[in-house]
Parts: C-alpha cells; sequence; structure tokens
C-alpha cells in the first residue's frame, strides 16, 4: 500500500479545488497515508515547492474560491528533461502518486508522469466545463451562478431603461456558461462557437424584438468571438435601441463555491484517493450521468463533444415568442 500521496492545482483557478484538495488530504489520513501539498502546480513539482499537511491546513480552506495551494501554466513540462526533475523530486520525498485538479492540459502531464512511474489521477478542474467526458466540472455551477446573477442584475438597469446590453462570458471556447446562463436568465439573444450567429443575425433578431417593442434585451455571446463593444455600437445604430457592452471578466472564476461544487469535489477527492490506493493511475475522475467514474485519461483527451444543437435550438425558439 502506498504510503504518502500529493496533490496539485494547475491551470485556471476553479472555485471548488480548495474543496478537492481538502477531500484528497483528509481521505488520506483516514486511510492512513501522508498527505503533501504542491505549490503552483507543475512548476511546484520541478521546484520541489512539495510541503507535508495535516489536518488543520484541510480544514481551514474548504468554503474558499481560488486555490491555496496556488496554480501557474508551465509549457516547459511537456519536455521530459523537466519532468525528470519533477519525478526526481518526488522519489526524494518517497511520494509515490499524485492528485492533479485542472483541465485538459494538466491531464497530459498527469498521463506523462504516469508513464514515468508515478501514479497520477486527474479531478476536472475548470469554470468552463469543457472537459468532454464528464458532465460537470469542479467550479461550473459556481460560476454559473455568478454570470445569472450578473445577468440578472443588468436585466434591472437595461429595464429601468428600455435598453440593449451585450454581455461577453468566459468558456475558453467551450459554449456551455453562456448557454446555461442565458437559459437560466431568460437572454433573448445568445451565441458560441457551437452555435454561431454571425453579427447581422443578431442584428436582426435584436431589431425583431425592437419591433415587438420588447423593453430589454441581453445579447450573452461567448468569450473570443466578437469585439463587443463594436458589436454594442452596431446593434443600437441598425436597432433603435440604446445600447451598451459589457465584459464579466475574472469575477466568474473567484468566489466561494457553491454546495454542488463543493459536494462534486469532496467525493471526487475521496474516489481518487482509494483508486490510487487500488495502484491504479492515468485515470480521469468524471461524473457520468450522476455517477462518478474513473477513464483513462488517455480516451477522455479525444472524446468527441456532446451535440448540444438541439438544446440551442428549442431556447432560440421560445425566446421568438416574446
Amino acid at each position: 500500500m502506498i504510503k504518502k500521496i500529493g496533490v496539485l492545482t494547475s491551470g485556471g483557478d476553479a472555485p471548488g479545488m480548495n474543496a478537492a484538495v481538502a477531500s484528497v488530504i483528509k481521505t488520506a489520513i483516514s486511510k492512513g497515508i501522508e498527505p503533501y501539498i504542491i505549490r503552483d502546480g507543475y512548476k511546484g513539482l520541478v521546484n520541489n515547492w512539495i510541503e507535508k499537511v495535516d489536518i488543520n491546513f484541510a480544514a481551514d480552506i474548504i468554503s474558499k474560491g481560488g486555490t491555496v495551494i496556488g496554480s501557474a501554466r508551465l509549457p516547459e513540462f511537456k519536455e521530459e528533461s523537466v519532468r525528470q526533475k519533477a519525478v526526481a523530486n518526488l522519489k526524494a520525498l518517497k511520494i509515490e502518486a499524485l492528485v492533479v485538479i485542472g483541465g485538459d492540459g494538466s491531464y497530459q502531464g498527469a498521463e506523462k508522469l504516469t508513464k514515468m512511474g508515478i501514479n497520477c489521477v486527474g479531478l476536472p478542474g475548470t469554470i468552463d466545463n469543457d472537459i468532454v467526458s464528464s458532465d460537470y466540472t469542479i467550479g461550473f455551477d459556481t460560476a454559473l451562478n455568478t454570470v445569472i446573477n450578473a445577468l440578472d442584475q443588468v436585466r434591472d438597469t437595461i429595464q429601468s431603461h428600455n435598453r440593449c446590453i451585450v454581455v461577453e462570458i468566459m468558456g475558453n471556447g467551450c459554449g456551455d456558461l453562456t448557454l446555461y446562463a442565458a437559459t437560466g436568465s431568460g437572454a433573448e439573444v445568445f451565441s458560441t462557437k457551437e452555435n454561431l450567429l454571425s453579427e447581422k443575425e443578431i442584428i436582426e433578431q435584436v431589431k425583431v424584438l425592437h419591433d415587438k417593442n420588447k423593453r430589454s434585451v441581453i445579447v450573452a455571446v461567448a468569450e473570443k468571438i466578437y469585439d463587443v463593444n463594436e458589436l454594442a455600437k452596431k446593434i443600437e445604430k441598425q436597432t433603435g435601441y440604446e445600447t451598451r457592452a459589457t465584459i464579466l471578466g475574472h469575477i466568474q472564476r473567484g468566489g466561494k463555491p457553491t454546495a454542488m461544487d463543493r459536494y462534486l469535489a469532496v467525493k471526487a477527492g475521496i474516489f481518487a484517493v482509494e483508486e490510487l490506493i487500488a495502484g491504479k493511475g492515468g485515470l480521469y475522475i468524471g461524473m457520468s450521468n450522476n455517477n462518478l467514474v474513473a477513464r483513462d485519461i488517455e480516451s477522455t483527451l479525444n472524446m468527441p463533444k456532446v451535440d448540444k444543437n438541439e438544446e440551442y435550438k428549442k431556447l432560440r425558439e421560445i425566446n421568438k415568442a416574446v
């Protein structure tokens, strides 16, 4: 049986990461295993920023947003010579296994470390919900609630002034935050990379709503598609609505994790440690049909995205009924 387990967070921070870290630490201690944290992700592995922790460390972090052990991006980790330094540091401390909390890029590193003799299990920590092998990721629910709360507040002011507003939402190429937020907030027009509207189509849809005397219109768009300030100017010029633009930005990444994110994080952390104790590695823990599943990392990185076009279609249909 393994005697020491490490845990790190990698890539963008996400609410619930701390709950996952706490779960790994507490589960390890309950099984008689010494827990270690690695600060600042893979960079910490290479620089030997590795610390033994106890139950008191885990007790104080479950409700905090972000990641208290830090995260960093290290593109150089793809180089074997860099990874060898990390493996040497772990072996010097006799740490036999790692839990890696992050996104797809983090899992690639975990897979490579497993092949080098350090069993790794990955947990899905990202607000983007862009890990296709899991229904939901740790941090998505909190970010979604943050976005919907922002759209609700925006609605108050544009309803007061008979306006349209264009809101840019994070997602890094995945439209789930935008789609789910549009669904939950009643945003009348929405566009993502998976189901893209041209600027002309957006303007036409807003114009129809203006002609129906709709007092306020929210245009929710995923990031990295449009210049939202220029789009707002075009909407104002061609529809008759006074139009503003706002970019929610990094407020979407912060905040106390919701109950559901904490629940997922804790359950996944327990499962990850159990898999490592069983001698397994190169695995990713995901949520499928409301159950935790363990799949090999390589297969999860190549799974096709779920087609949500029908969901987009139905939501757009009810918006036309305004």
